[in-house]
């Protein structure tokens, strides 16, 4: 009498777990480099949006010799310079200025909470100074606006 061989088909229980575990150690990789670059994509619309700030309030500045009597872009009668919508960040605006008052700014771009840009605070002054104030939740005092890592 002869067996009859069956060949089985399907998985073993080791190939199963070895193919479990490289997508495991694919996914780690994957998904905090992806978190960051949704991160660093939305830091661009704070850097675009402090630049088209800091263009028009020095427009103003060419119109009335100063960027703003009450607050910046205000020129007494209405607010003549208008912050972009966004819901990445908030802006906010203050008038500096040492020796005369009204003769300087200083925007600040601070991270939504509930954002990817959450954490992060920059901003661009009326000699065009870029600082970094805060970049992923860690306080810092940087020159420049941080994207990765400690680099600008």
């Amino acid at each position: 009498m002869s067996r009859a061989i069956t060949a089985t088909r399907g998985f073993t229980l080791i190939e199963l777990m070895v193919t479990v575990a490289i997508i495991g150690i694919l996914a780690a990789i994957v998904v905090p480099n992806y978190r960051d670059y949704v991160r660093r994509s939305a830091l661009q619309e704070a850097f675009s949006n402090l630049g088209d700030m800091r263009v028009r309030l020095e427009q103003f500045y060419q119109s009335n010799l100063n960027f703003g009597t009450d607050s910046c872009g205000h020129d007494g009668t209405a607010a003549r310079v208008a912050f972009a919508a966004s819901g990445k960040f908030t802006y906010a605006c203050e008038l500096t200025g040492a020796t005369v008052a009204n003769q300087a700014f200083r925007v600040t771009a601070t991270g939504s909470a509930g954002t990817a840009a959450d954490g992060h605070v920059y901003t661009i002054d009326s000699d065009n100074m870029r600082r970094t104030t805060k970049f992923k939740g860690s306080v810092i005092a940087k020159g420049c606006w941080m994207v990765k890592g400690s680099e600008c």
